[in-house]
């Protein structure tokens, strides 16, 4: 088999602000307080999980990466002797580094480009090179609303071996939305989202998201209904974990407290106990605690757990359990995935296993749909 070039490009501060709420670490403001709330690198091991599916074909591939966390840790993780190329400050990368290493991986003609981060990544891959060579990014953002993304790390490390080996053939490419949102406007509990551009993007149906799709006009009496379903079934020896968007923002708004749209709430006998929620906060709020999470599906991609809600963690979930977690979604969004199953990437394989399976949803007043859940 002819021997392909693959660069590969770590973004190590990506999702840092998710666990602790910040949804985001676009800024060195923020990374700090990230860290300072005691926020951890997760883009490394995401990336690990991806390339460790490549290994299989490494003898006919050529790695080029960026130093250290950028790449060169990762594939040496994997037994890969990577091409370094490229200068950074450890510990102290930047998007400008980002954007060095696609340049470098683009006058090097690598087949395809895999990289680890979010949507700002995404973006930062998009000023660099635009849509001159194949790219794949492997989730590991706050906001992931592009649609360059793989479902999960495993299946981007999968579609990347598919499309580097024998199956190349079988893989089409096709150009995918790069969106960013305003972080500063995000945590202002605004949502301002716009399309930058379109990367080429190897795909493969269920192996590659969709771009998140916007909530329909005139959905309001359908949120309102799903919100009189949950609210008339709480019980007051629960506390209600509230997860972010515009489906649970209803039930709020109806129990006529403060929400945090794009944030994590928790409501007990009604009444509102929490607000925009971390973590850490989550955990000592649902210690011996009896809880159910209400979560809602990011509509077009379908995702309920794993993307923009990262402070209800695998640790929370795994506490909470699979039986007092509560779905809902409009039947517009259910009718926006075409078919595809929910999907979960809560970064922990077991907690993932768990959530498989068939699990009720609910569209409205006494109205439920089973759908599968899939990892």
């Amino acid at each position: 088999m002819e021997r392909r070039k693959l660069g590969f490009i770590v973004n190590p501060i990506a999702g840092m602000g998710g666990r602790v709420g910040l949804k985001g670490s676009d800024s060195l403001e923020i990374l700090k307080k990230a860290k300072e709330l005691g926020a951890k690198p997760e883009s490394g091991g995401r990336a690990v999980d991806a390339l460790g599916k490549i290994v299989s074909i490494k003898n006919n591939i050529e790695l080029v990466t960026y130093p250290y966390e950028m790449g060169e840790y990762e594939a040496k993780e994997c037994g890969f002797s990577p091409t370094v190329i490229g200068s950074v400050k450890r510990g102290d990368t930047t998007s400008r580094d980002t954007e060095n290493a696609a340049r470098g991986m683009l006058e090097l003609e690598v087949n395809l480009l895999l990289f680890a981060g979010g949507d700002g990544t995404a973006r930062d891959i998009y000023n660099a090179i635009g849509d001159r060579i194949p790219v794949l990014g492997i989730p590991t953002g706050v906001k992931i609303h592009s649609a360059v993304y793989a479902t999960n790390p495993q299946n981007a490390g999968d579609l990347a071996a598919m499309y580097l080996g024998r199956e190349s053939s079988t893989i089409r490419l096709r150009e995918a939305e790069v969106m960013d949102i305003d972080e500063q406007a995000f945590r202002e509990n605004r949502l301002s989202a716009r399309l930058y551009g379109y990367l080429k993007v190897p795909y493969k149906r269920n192996l590659v998201q969709n771009p998140k799709a916007g909530s329909v006009s005139g959905e309001e009496a359908a949120t309102d209904a799903i919100a009189s379903d949950v609210i008339n079934s709480m019980q007051d020896d629960y506390l209600y974990v509230i997860g972010s968007g515009t489906t649970t923002k209803g039930i709020m708004e109806k129990l006529g407290v403060k929400n945090t749209l794009l944030g994590i709430d928790a409501v007990h006998k009604r009444n509102l106990v929490g607000s925009d929620l971390n973590e850490t906060q989550l955990l000592e709020l649902i210690e011996n605690q009896k809880t159910k999470i209400v979560a809602t599906v990011i509509g077009g991609q379908g995702y309920i757990f794993g993307r923009g809600n990262q402070q209800i963690s695998s640790r929370i979930i795994k506490k909470v359990g699979k039986e007092n977690i509560i779905v809902v979604a409009t039947k517009s969004k259910i009718l926006s995935l075409r078919g595809s199953p929910l999907l979960v990437d809560t970064g922990d394989d077991e907690v993932n296993n768990m959530l498989t399976g068939y699990i009720k949803v609910i569209t409205g007043l006494n109205e439920r749909i089973m759908l599968r859940v899939a990892f």
